[in-house]
């Protein structure tokens, strides 16, 4: 699987978010290269940890910028947060509990999942 690589669509032209974004993309890529390179359970645990933590980190810091900027349409676009990281804490209690590698199906659903396609 290809690297993400950041470009025009992916941004939402406020300099703060596009910058979470890009170290969100960077992470995925490590994740990415991590499954492909069939490192160990245990690394690819720690960077898939990573990178939900920082998608939580990055939601969380969206809506505040949401309600300062008083966003109309902030409740549903946190509930779509919401339910973006219950879905990959749902990946990643099947890769935890099956203690397996992610497969490449798991990687292109992250990939989705974090590009919104």
């Amino acid at each position: 699987m290809k690297d993400l690589v950041w470009n025009k669509t992916l941004s939402v032209e406020v300099d703060e978010i596009d910058d979470d974004h890009r170290r969100l993309v960077d992470l995925f890529n490590i994740l990415n290269h991590s499954v492909a390179e069939g490192d160990t359970a245990e690394n690819i645990e720690a960077v898939l940890e990573e990178l939900i933590a920082c998608t939580v980190w990055h939601f969380r810091h969206e809506e505040r910028l949401m309600l300062k900027y008083a966003y109309e349409g902030f409740a549903e676009h946190q509930t779509e947060h919401y339910e973006l990281i219950d879905s990959v804490k749902a990946l990643q209690e099947e890769f935890l509990r099956k203690g397996k590698q992610l497969s490449n199906e798991d990687v292109e659903y992250l990939e989705s999942w974090l590009t919104g396609d």
